[in-house]
Parts: structure tokens; C-alpha cells; sequence
């Protein structure tokens, strides 16, 4: 089984062959191929041992550190130009040899190309690639969902086989077969119990939580990127990928236009596309989600990214691939620029009550001028936020306080220093023993999309009307109620006055358990409130 190896920056490939030395996947050039991402470089290695352990199999030579071509594997897709499923539908044809002539038919979307891909080399060319298509029975693909469904969850085994009979249902179409072998029975009863196809409820948080949850991933990131993010993903009801891809010509005084969406694909790159079921849409914005926005976007100057050459509004978290750290600014530059100690300065950012306000005054805006950032990386930011990542030693540990598992170590809390409060993340070697408390969870469960979820809560209770809601979150209702239903002005501003009242009552309710705040932005929020 293929792995990945990660090196300063990127990925490498490695795989074994049949008699386990270890290879590095190269380009055509002999050199090693670099990967962004750690899935990506998983997937090539297992495609090259796949490959070289079928070659060995055929006796077919293999050279040290060349390029292994590509041969025709049953559990690949590798669509050839101008095949077509119809073509490759002879007389004892496989279902992988099928399943690549289907695949290349398709146009559709990207993101909807990348799953059909995976669920097929993942899931159903392992299990039919090599069977004759004409012989799979229903009772094959019965066994194989029973299979997968002590592995998986019931859900995901669903997807897989919505794509399994999509693929059965072509070639029923096209008369290769008289019947799909995936299509459900019905009428065969209930089982008891409660139905594997139930998902678990959706986790929320009301606004409060989204702004505890905001406080604490700017706390993690050193940076109030986070903290503006989740406010308008918890005050807009976006989805993550048209937060990611948000640009500042679309941030306006009274609205947020939703025009494009990054898209992440399993190789890494973040396309730009479309939203989702193209959901084009102005969202009307709250005074002072447009104050935080332009405030953000006037602080950070956004900077055309490599991967697109446009400005986006929030950056990503982490050192950039293949670039070479650079230094920082550091709190000895911030206390020399100030004319006091290190001391001192450290004392503005963690005990501010101990220091005088003209000397505060001084260190706080040599921190503005200089942009240092607490707890911020030295290198150069990537240019976009990674959803896994992030969602991963961002939003899960800010939501559950609580740090993943991740070998060598066990899931374990997140290690804070109790002042200022609510307590800054310790880092570095013995960050643990420093530690002196850790956080309590906001709301165990809760992901980034729950956070549009909550922002649906919030609406509800609000009683905002159906349509309105519908517009905000970029659905479509087509029955004939909706039609007739239209939106108001009247509607939009008890929507902003009724977001406004309980944006300020989190903002209060957060100042009585503590007046200050180590997240810059919020603690000028909460200024206005001392």
C-alpha cells in the first residue's frame, strides 16, 4: 500500500514493489514529483505499486527511478478520447472496461466528476471491475452493499451505489442489459428499529456560540482572519466554499454578493466555479457584519493569489508550499519600535491592567503599524484555506476545545494559559506542562456547515418568512406557494434590526463574563461596550 512522506512544504509519493523496496514517484524527467495535499500523493502511490506489481506479475522489466507507464488497470479510470460506453460494450465486456467509457461520456461538474471518480476506483472497480457486465447479479451488488456497509457508513455505501446504479441504468438504456442489478426493491417491509439511513441531527449553536467559537479559532490561527470568517459564515448562512472564495469587490456596504465558490478537488488545486446549483444571490448584510468585513479587508490589503491572480477576502492558514520561511515580524521588533522592554510589551498583550494607558497607547500602535500577529507563522500564509485543515486544528478544537488524535498522540485538550481570559493556546515544546487550563466545549459536533444550519435557527426564530430564508441560504423552492410569495422591504429590514439585536445581546453577554478580549477586533468591540 502506497503512503505519503512529508517533506519541508510538499508531499512525496512513495510505494513498494513486489519485493518491497521502496520507490518515489517521478515526473517524465526523473525528478520527484511534489504534492500539495497528503491524499493526493496517497492516490499516485497506489496507482504506480498498482501498476508495478501488474507489470511484475506480466514479467514486464522495471528500472529504478523511471516513470512507470500507464497500463490499462481494471481499478483505474483512465477515459481514452472518443471512447464511448456504447464502444466498449462488446460481447463479454467488463464493468471496468464499460465503467471507463462511461466515465468519459460525462460533462458535468467538476466536483461532480472528482466523486463519480472516486466512488468508482474506490469502492465499485475493486469489487465488479473484472466481472463481465452482462453476469452481475442483484444478488452480487447486495452482497457488495453489505460488505462496504460493515465498513462504512449506511450513507456513504448509499452514494456509492446511486453512481453503481447510474452506471447499470446507461447501459439498460442503451439495451446492453435488460434490467439494472442496483436497482431497490420496494415493498419488501421495514426493518425495526430506527432506519442505518437516518443521519444524525445536524449540530448548531446559537450566536453567542458562533461567537465564542470565532474568538477562539482567532486565538488558534493569531490572527482575526478566523474570527471575522465565522461571524459572516454565522450571519450569513454561506457555505464554505463561497466564504473561501469571497472577494473584496463583492463585499458592499449593505450586501455580500455570493458570485463564485473554490472548489477543493482531491489534487489540491481550488477551482473557481459557480455556487452551488448555481445560487447566485445578494445577501443582505447586517451594519455591522459590513463594518467588520471592510474594516478586515482595509487591514489586511488582500494580494492577487498565484493559483487565480484575484483578491480574495480571507487568507488561508499555514505555510505556503515550496516557500521558504521568511522572518516574520517578532515582539522585540514591536517593543523597539515602542521604546520599551519585551517585558512590557508582552504585558500589553497578555496583562494589559498592569501597564499605563500612554504606554499602552504607544505599544498598541506600533503592533497596528508593524501588523504584528500573535501567534502567526513567520513564513508566507498560503494563499487559501484547506477545508480538512482547517475544520481539523481550527474549528473542532475552538468548538470542542479538544485537539484530534493524530500519531504519536492521542486526542487530548487544548493546552491554554488561563490569562487573559478566555486563555491563549500554549505552543512549543512542553506546551502541556506550561499549560495552566484548558477549554470547555461550545458545542461538541459542530462543524463549519453547522454554522449555516445555526444561521437557519436563528432566522426561524426570528420569524423571518420562507422565502426570505430561502433567498439567504441560496435555495429554490419550486412549489406554487413560493410563487406567489414575494419579498418586502418592510421583511429585509426587521430581518437586519432582528440580527442586529442579537449580535449585540452575544456581544453584551460575552463582555459580562469577561470585558477584554486577547482578538484585537473583538476586543475594540468590546471596548465600545467598557
Amino acid at each position: 500500500m502506497g503512503f505519503a512522506e512529508k517533506r519541508r512544504g510538499y508531499f512525496r509519493a512513495r510505494y513498494r514493489d513486489s519485493s518491497g523496496q521502496i520507490f518515489t514517484v517521478v515526473d517524465e524527467y526523473g525528478e520527484t514529483v511534489r504534492f500539495s495535499g497528503k491524499r493526493a500523493a496517497v492516490r499516485s502511490a497506489n496507482d504506480h505499486e498498482a501498476r508495478v506489481r501488474q507489470n511484475a506479475r506480466a514479467e514486464a522489466p522495471i528500472e529504478k527511478g523511471v516513470e512507470i507507464p500507464a497500463v490499462p488497470v481494471a481499478r483505474s479510470i483512465t477515459p481514452v478520447e472518443g471512447a464511448t460506453a456504447a464502444a466498449a460494450a462488446e460481447p463479454g465486456v467488463t464493468f471496468g472496461e464499460y465503467a471507463n467509457g462511461w466515465y468519459g461520456e460525462q460533462d458535468l461538474a467538476l466536483s461532480t466528476m472528482q466523486n463519480y471518480k472516486r466512488h468508482l476506483e474506490e469502492h465499485l472497480l475493486p469489487e465488479f471491475g473484472e466481472k463481465a457486465l452482462a453476469e452481475i447479479s442483484r444478488g452480487d451488488v447486495t452482497a457488495w452493499a453489505k460488505k462496504e456497509g460493515a465498513l462504512y457508513a449506511a450513507s456513504s455505501v448509499k452514494t456509492w451505489r446511486s453512481t453503481l446504479h447510474l452506471v447499470f441504468a446507461d447501459a439498460v438504456d442503451e439495451g446492453l442489459l435488460t434490467a439494472n442489478p442496483a436497482a431497490r426493491r420496494r415493498g419488501r417491509g421495514k426493518r425495526a428499529g430506527r432506519s442505518r439511513n437516518r443521519s444524525p441531527e445536524k449540530v448548531t449553536t446559537d450566536a453567542l456560540g458562533i461567537l465564542l467559537v470565532a474568538e477562539r479559532a482567532s486565538l488558534l490561527s493569531g490572527r482575526d482572519d478566523e474570527f471575522v470568517a465565522e461571524i459572516t459564515r454565522g450571519y450569513t448562512g454561506m457555505r464554505w466554499g463561497e466564504t473561501v472564495g469571497l472577494e473584496p469587490e463583492f463585499c458592499r456596504p449593505e450586501t455580500v454578493r455570493v458570485e463564485w465558490q473554490l472548489y477543493e478537488l482531491d489534487s489540491g488545486e481550488l477551482h473557481r466555479c459557480s455556487p452551488k446549483d448555481d445560487s447566485f444571490r445578494d445577501i443582505d448584510s447586517p451594519e455591522f457584519l459590513s463594518a467588520l468585513i471592510s474594516d478586515h479587508i482595509a487591514r489586511t490589503s488582500p494580494t492577487p493569489c498565484r493559483c487565480h491572480g484575484r483578491r480574495y477576502v480571507f487568507r488561508g492558514h499555514g505555510e505556503a508550499n515550496d516557500v521558504a520561511p521568511r522572518s516574520g515580524v517578532k515582539l522585540i521588533d514591536v517593543a523597539r519600535q515602542a521604546g520599551v522592554s519585551i517585558g512590557t510589551a508582552s504585558n500589553v498583550l497578555n496583562r494589559p491592567e498592569v501597564v499605563r494607558e500612554e504606554t499602552r497607547a504607544r505599544v498598541e500602535a506600533a503592533i497596528a503599524e508593524l501588523g504584528y500577529l500573535r501567534g502567526a507563522l513567520p513564513g508566507e500564509t498560503a494563499a487559501h484555506p484547506r477545508r480538512s485543515g482547517y475544520a481539523t486544528w481550527i474549528f473542532q478544537p475552538a468548538a470542542t476545545g479538544w485537539y484530534p488524535k493524530k500519531a504519536p498522540q492521542e486526542a487530548h485538550p487544548v493546552p491554554v494559559l488561563a490569562e487573559p481570559w478566555p486563555g491563549v493556546p500554549a505552543r512549543g515544546r512542553g506546551a502541556s506542562q506550561r499549560a495552566e487550563a484548558c477549554w470547555v466545549p461550545i458545542a461538541r459536533g459542530l462543524t463549519p456547515h453547522g454554522l449555516r444550519h445555526s444561521h437557519s435557527t436563528i432566522m426561524e426564530e426570528l420569524g423571518t418568512p420562507p422565502k426570505l430564508m430561502d433567498e439567504r441560504m441560496g435555495h429554490e423552492d419550486g412549489t406554487v406557494q413560493a410563487r406567489y410569495r414575494h419579498i418586502t422591504p418592510g421583511m429585509r429590514r426587521r430581518l437586519m434590526e432582528g440580527l442586529t439585536e442579537v449580535w449585540e445581546a452575544s456581544l453584551a453577554a460575552r463582555f459580562a463574563m469577561c470585558p477584554r478580549s486577547p482578538v484585537r477586533v473583538l476586543d475594540e468591540l468590546l471596548r465600545a461596550l467598557r
